[in-house]
């Protein structure tokens, strides 16, 4: 609700398209540079603890945002620190909440059906929030959305605080420098294979293709010659997809198979956008968004399942830091290079290589899937997802050296 409520404001205050896409660059550039190093504090200190910390951060920008939106005193630079200070907060997070999802689950074997009813929440927030604050806007004005955004963090909060967790295991360790544990956390993530291939075939979909999302105003009213309404297609149907993608994966009882899962879900997602870029007619592009719905959400929820299995505990904040980079930071490059090519070679074309490079990615990472399995087995064997069938499994399944 707030994130449309402020592209709202922010466009009615300023009619740039311009500051407009500068207040979202503010709010996601953060994490490209700030992840990382999160992923480290996740390691060190109480997750419970640093989720708590960001909740109070993002209750305290939704409310200063009200108060100067609803007594007529902001301006596009408090919006602008204010997106600044949100993405900040958010750098720090998503890592922290993803490595903390773990701690919340007792059984690794619940895993795959948290991460996707997670996945599930988080779209159905994306197709009601519109909705909502579209009604909001035009009855009580973004101010009181902004407002109702920071009371709504009151029961987040009550709800983390009332959790009781069993304490992480293993010896504390003394705090080493920063640049060492990012170096540990780069090395162990690009030294084990299936790690490394899921990380840089997020980091590939995201520059090349979620930032299609960017052009789809360009595509209702220039490419399907229509308006707002078109817009809201086009959004819901992409919504509905990754919605259905999530409740598939929700529906599923294992963690084994994921693999396939992430190489067909990125050929699907690309597909969809190969398909839209011939197409010119709404409800042709509403089926292949939503198909490019279901595509993107079973693979990013795939990707996340599968590495959150996989890492060790100690390890887990580094290479979720990793993934927020791969999957949220390379989302404002990918908008402007989108930006770049759509002006030089038009949005159609611009979908067609987003889609290209997609497929690309997918098809290798799908024809190195052999290989990785051998890999990924005998850690699921030593976790007990699948039966170890031959000696030395668990002394192979032992961390990837750092």
């Amino acid at each position: 609700m707030q994130s449309v409520a402020l592209s709202w404001y922010v466009y009615r205050l300023t009619n740039s398209p311009f500051l407009l896409g500068l207040v979202g660059f503010a709010g996601q550039i953060p994490s490209t540079f700030l992840a990382p190093v999160a992923g480290v504090w996740a390691d060190r200190l109480n997750r419970h603890r640093m989720v708590i910390a960001t909740q109070v951060c993002s209750m305290i920008q939704a409310l200063v945002l009200a108060a100067l939106v609803l007594t007529h005193r902001a301006t596009i630079a408090d919006v602008i620190l204010l997106s600044l200070f949100i993405g900040l907060v958010n750098a720090v997070d998503v890592p922290a909440r993803q490595s903390f999802l773990v701690e919340m689950v007792n059984g690794k074997e619940d895993l795959a059906n948290a991460i996707a009813l997670n996945s599930s929440m988080f779209n159905a927030a994306r197709l009601v929030g519109p909705s909502i604050a579209g009604i909001l806007i035009g009855v009580v004005g973004e101010g009181v959305v902004f407002l109702l955004n920071g009371l709504s963090y009151i029961a987040v909060i009550a709800a983390l605080l009332m959790m009781r967790l069993e304490p992480r295991k293993g010896p504390a360790k003394p705090p080493e420098p920063v640049f060492k544990n990012l170096k540990e956390g780069f090395a162990y993530a690009m030294g084990f294979r299936p790690i490394r291939s899921i990380l840089l075939l997020s980091a590939l979909t995201s520059l090349m293709g979620i930032s299609y999302s960017v052009l789809l105003p360009v595509v209702a009213t220039e490419v399907l010659k229509g308006g707002a309404h078109t817009y809201g297609f086009l959004v819901a149907a992409t919504g509905v997809g990754a919605l259905a993608g999530a409740v598939f994966l929700a529906a599923r009882s294992s963690v084994r198979g994921l693999g396939r899962v992430i190489g067909l879900s990125s050929l699907l997602f690309s597909s969809g956008l190969i398909l839209l870029s011939f197409s010119r007619n709404l409800w042709l592009s509403t089926v292949l968004l939503l198909l490019a719905g279901i595509g993107l959400m079973s693979q990013m929820a795939s990707s996340n399942t599968i590495l959150q299995t996989l890492v060790e505990d100690d390890m887990r904040g580094r290479i979720m830091s990793l993934y927020t980079v791969a999957f949220m930071g390379m989302i404002p490059l990918g908008s402007l290079l989108s930006g770049a090519l759509a002006t030089r070679i038009g949005t159609p074309r611009t979908l067609l290589v987003a889609g290209v490079s997609c497929a690309l990615g997918g098809l290798a990472f799908l024809r190195g899937l052999p290989a990785l399995r051998r890999e990924i087995r005998p850690v699921y064997a030593r976790l007990g997802i699948i039966p170890e069938v031959a000696s030395g499994l668990e002394s192979a399944s032992q961390r990837p050296p750092s």
